[in-house]
């Protein structure tokens, strides 16, 4: 069968912005040729094989001709191939070759359009590329054209004054020179211009200045690269219009230490609100699926069920749906879920919680639980391997039948990831944990003192408890035991140190 290959825009840096029609290629390519500016985290969206070829401005064109030989040769293998790049395929990515070749090669493709990097870089930095009053024309050109060129293309006596707005791609290298070119060719030395490099991370940097200032300012900075040149009166809207970087947690390194099916909801809840997440899980979830398969027939046969968290509802119900059931399976037992993310869980699975417990702590469910159970009910409690007793042993005492199997162990990851999470520790400011297995697996890899300089933040006491008794200090514990709660309260924190 004839492959295809599909031109993807990965948009400018934040995984956000990539649209939903490249996501769904990214899933069902058999291989994904990416560049060096995507986002490590859609690497996560692949299910085949993700290979690195990123290049820079300068490099012989040779390594676009094996690019491109590649794409064709995988193509007529029968391959499903996604060439995902930095922002739009079509501007300044060279994506347009790539096309040409494969349509001169007669291999079948399709163009997945990205949010453009100076549509984000100027929208994440707070300035607007047109505005009725300043500006209704805007021109982008490259710093950095062919080297097979004999000489430059861009007439700058034309460009210098023939747009309100103007940006230039990859010319951080040539800034002076190219402040220069522009005041030389007509420009108002006073027109207000901008430096933005990593455009839409939380490690974006934005520069604000004249053409005649902002070369010696860029370089004061030391400001980084990738960055765009935006020049223009709509710069001085940044005052009014920023956004991004005057979020709480912005440009905070902060470790998510939750398994990697979950890390992705608390990264996206910190980037909401300016950090850097670094994923560092320290633990694996692992199903106990013989166990659960045979529990999963016998649901009906309690008064209660109790689902202590998300993990084992979807542990449960996987089950029910292995072994050909539904939510009939439960008969006539009513359903209780501790906390609200528990209970929204439920749903997503068509279960409703009968009850649900406010607090995570074992104690005050059983204060919660008791008043509901009649004399001597058959309670079930799926739950991880290293479970508290507590909520067990008070149900027992209280008179009530309790089973609770163990629905999924909890390891530490691979020996292989330690160095990894170390490297990331290292970088990182504050420290996010969601269960006391996430504290004692991550000083396990890492020690005690290679903590004690971080912003420690626990999702509810008990996790707390865990983490005094390494003789750590907490800094942050949300009242909410939930992502959303443990962010905020973490974006709270760093917003009231001096």
């Amino acid at each position: 069968m004839a492959g295809k290959v599909y031109l993807v825009g990965a948009g400018p840096g934040d995984p956000g912005l990539l649209t939903r029609a490249a996501a769904a290629v990214l899933r069902r390519a058999d291989l994904v040729l990416y560049d060096a500016l995507v986002h490590p985290e859609l690497l996560d969206l692949c299910s085949g094989e993700t290979v690195f070829v990123g290049k820079r401005a300068g490099q012989p064109s040779a390594r676009q001709e094996r690019i491109n030989a590649r794409l064709v040769a995988e193509a007529r293998a029968g391959k499903i191939v996604a060439r995902l790049k930095g922002g739009d395929p079509y501007l300044f990515g060279r994506g347009s070759e790539e096309a040409e070749v494969l349509s001169r090669e007669g291999i079948a493709f399709e163009v997945i359009p990205g949010v453009p990097s100076p549509l984000a870089a100027t929208a994440y930095a707070g300035i607007s590329l047109t505005h009725r009053s300043m500006s209704s024309s805007v021109a982008y050109l490259t710093a950095t054209e062919s080297p097979e060129k004999d000489q430059t293309s861009h007439d700058w006596a034309k460009l210098a004054t023939a747009t309100q707005t103007l940006v230039i791609f990859m010319g951080m290298r040539k800034i002076r020179s190219l402040m220069d070119l522009l005041v030389a060719n007509g420009r108002d030395p006073k027109t207000p211009a901008a430096v933005i490099a990593r455009a839409s991370l939380p490690t974006q940097q934005t520069v604000v200045g004249t053409v005649a200032t902002l070369a010696d300012l860029a370089e004061a900075t030391e400001i980084g690269m990738p960055s765009l040149l935006v020049v223009g009166e709509v710069v001085t809207l940044r005052d009014s219009l920023r956004w991004f970087d005057t979020q709480p947690l912005f440009g905070t390194n902060v470790l998510v230490t939750r398994p990697v099916h979950q890390a992705g909801s608390m990264a996206a809840l910190l980037r909401d609100r300016g950090a850097q997440p670094l994923m560092a899980p320290t633990i694996e979830l692992s199903a106990r699926t013989a166990e659960l398969d045979l529990l999963s027939t016998r649901l009906s046969e309690y008064d209660w069920v109790v689902f202590t968290s998300a993990n084992t509802v979807d542990f449960v119900l996987d089950a029910v749906d292995r072994t050909g059931g539904d939510a009939r399976r439960f008969g006539t037992a009513r359903l209780i879920a501790i906390g609200d993310k528990t209970a929204s869980a439920m749903r997503l699975r068509g279960l409703r919680a009968d009850e649900v417990a406010t607090t995570s702590r074992a104690e005050g469910v059983v204060d919660a639980l008791e008043p509901l159970l009649t004399a001597k009910s058959r309670v079930l409690i799926p739950r991880s391997g290293r479970a508290r007793n507590v909520l067990v042993d008070r149900l027992v005492a209280g008179g009530h039948h309790v089973d609770a199997p163990v629905a999924y162990d909890v390891r530490p990851v691979a020996d292989a990831a330690a160095d990894d999470v170390r490297e990331k520790l290292a970088q990182a400011e504050a420290v996010t944990f969601t269960s006391g297995s996430t504290v004692d697996e991550l000083v396990a890899l890492v020690g005690v003192d290679a903590l004690r300089a971080k912003t420690l933040a626990s999702i509810g006491p008990v996790t707390s408890d865990a983490i005094r008794a390494h003789g750590l200090e907490v800094a942050v514990e949300t009242s909410q035991p939930s992502m959303e709660g443990l962010v905020a309260a973490l974006a709270d924190h760093v917003k009231d140190q001096p």
